[in-house]
């Protein structure tokens, strides 16, 4: 009983401390497990700590961890074949992650946010405490992230550079073999310590596939050839789906289709700053006048098959708690309006270009947007750049529109309200917005420990957002998932993660 999902982007490691990208972040949950994690509605909840406190000051956090949790057998442990996990393999696992001869993507997870001195420490076998430098009030989730999953120092040392490709974690499912560009293949780790909750997995193993085109997928898992797969191209979107986003009845026997909040937050970044920006974008009723002059639902129909909410509150997406189109009111369609705030302005400078910048994968979008400012009496060029040349420039602050897209790491809304804080570069503060009454807003929720008033403070800082318009605020992206009709117990999560211990199939 193989659970075989495909991939359209290779694994490039199974060591969680690269775990950036979606291909390994999966692999890398179905191997590893982490101190916490999120359930289906993105709570966070024990893992292979069982509790955790947090002292008065916010500043120290103590975790109690299980006494069940057994990294996989492996030859690197030579005779310990039941090799428990302490608190001083999550010092190590942790100190890893900072630790610059790794030069580990994930290390900005607590770089200048731990304390110096001692900033995890293994109190016995069973005791951890982490000290952060300031608070964060966002930490737990943190946590929760694949980067921080627990590796044995054993395996580091047995595998050394080698260890990307022989990983020893703790998870439902143990490594059997990677076979580049074509399978990952996992075994069913039945000494799991959650099976006992939730009972043992029916699954015998996982494989995963690397097919680069989901259209092939597509057919691939029409034909029942592989039993899932997520994303949507425009290649085979209209081959499955109605105009209206729902499956298409010939295929509704074998193939169940299911869409869900994701916290991905899709905009046009405007940076007045960027060496070649269109003078009007200084102007706050110009960027208004921007938001107001796009049709969103419209765009969504014509071009995504209604897959995607408009962006109708603030850059904090569907899903997370601070989200609340009554408490942040954003943009709607309104071209009269759009006209007006643009009457009072230099009407010379619409004949100077407003070029927007994209990545060709997203030129069908940025052309309907185009359009549509373009009927509000602006001239529009569009320059479309290769994907890597264009984060460079964003990076570099040399771009005044530019589409883009912002995916939480972590499910907090302080992940997509850190992009506009004036301290951070880019990224994530590609349009560099400096504003010191939301700065001072983000600080306090930074130190908040009470929930009710850092979504406040969230829903203020989204406001001062929607009246400052640094962005065109598109849409709110959706999960889209394609599986067959004898799988069951798929995770629905606005983080896109694929759950794999739920998992069953019927035969």
């Amino acid at each position: 009983m193989v659970f075989h999902y495909n991939q359209h982007n290779n694994i490039t490691s199974l060591d969680p401390a690269f775990a950036k990208s979606q291909n390994n972040i999966w692999a890398v949950n179905h191997i590893f497990s982490t101190l916490l994690k999120l359930d289906d509605t993105l709570n966070v909840v024990s893992s292979i700590a069982k509790d955790w406190e947090v002292s008065e000051d916010a500043l120290t956090y103590t975790f109690h961890l299980r006494d069940n949790v057994l990294f996989h057998d492996d030859s690197c442990f030579k005779n310990d074949a039941d090799r428990i996990v302490t608190a001083a393999d999550v010092v190590y696992s942790y100190e890893r992650l900072l630790d610059t001869t790794v030069n580990a993507p994930g290390s900005w997870i607590f770089a200048g946010r731990v304390a110096d001195v001692d900033p995890f420490v293994a109190i016995d076998d069973s005791t951890f405490v982490l000290r952060l430098a300031a608070p964060f009030a966002p930490l737990p989730s943190l946590l929760t992230m694949q980067y921080t999953s627990i590796v044995p120092k054993e395996a580091i040392n047995h595998y050394g550079d080698n260890f990307f490709k022989n990983p020893v974690g703790t998870g439902p499912f143990k490594f059997k073999r990677w076979l580049n560009n074509q399978g990952l293949f996992l075994l069913r780790n039945d000494d799991y310590y959650d099976w006992e909750s939730i009972g043992l997995s029916e699954l015998d193993g996982i494989r995963t596939s690397f097919i680069g085109e989901r259209s092939i997928a597509f057919l691939e898992l029409v034909n029942q050839r592989i039993d899932f797969f997520t994303g949507l191209e425009s290649s085979y979107i209209n081959t499955a789906l109605t105009p209206s986003g729902e499956l298409r009845e010939k295929y509704s026997d074998r193939v169940q289709f299911i869409k869900s909040p994701y916290l991905n937050f899709e905009y046009m970044g405007l940076n007045h700053k960027a060496s070649d920006a269109h003078p009007l974008l200084a102007v706050k009723e110009f960027r208004q006048a921007l938001n107001y002059g796009v049709d969103r639902a419209l765009m969504l129909k014509s071009l995504r098959n209604s897959i995607g909410v408009p962006a109708d509150a603030g850059v904090v997406t569907r899903g997370l708690p601070s989200y609340d189109p009554d408490k942040v009111q954003g943009y709607s369609f309104d071209p009269d309006k759009a006209r007006n705030l643009m009457n009072g302005l230099d009407q010379d400078q619409f004949d100077i270009p407003l070029v927007i910048h994209t990545s060709k994968d997203y030129l069908d979008l940025t052309t309907f947007i185009a359009k549509q400012w373009e009927n509000l009496g602006l001239t529009i060029k569009i320059e479309v750049m290769e994907s890597a040349v264009l984060r460079n420039a964003m990076r570099n602050g040399e771009l005044g529109v530019f589409r883009a897209s912002w995916i939480a790491d972590y499910p907090d809304g302080e992940s997509f309200l850190s992009m506009f804080f004036s301290e951070n570069p880019a990224p994530p503060n590609y349009t560099q917005y400096d504003n010191s009454s939301f700065d001072d807003l983000y600080h306090q929720s930074l130190s908040s420990s009470d929930n009710a008033e850092k979504i406040s403070l969230y829903q203020e800082m989204d406001r001062n957002l929607v009246e400052d318009a640094p962005v065109v605020f598109l849409f709110y992206d959706e999960v889209s998932l394609f599986a067959n009709k004898n799988v069951d117990g798929l995770s629905r999560n606005a983080l896109n993660l694929l759950q794999v211990d739920r998992i069953s199939k019927r035969q």
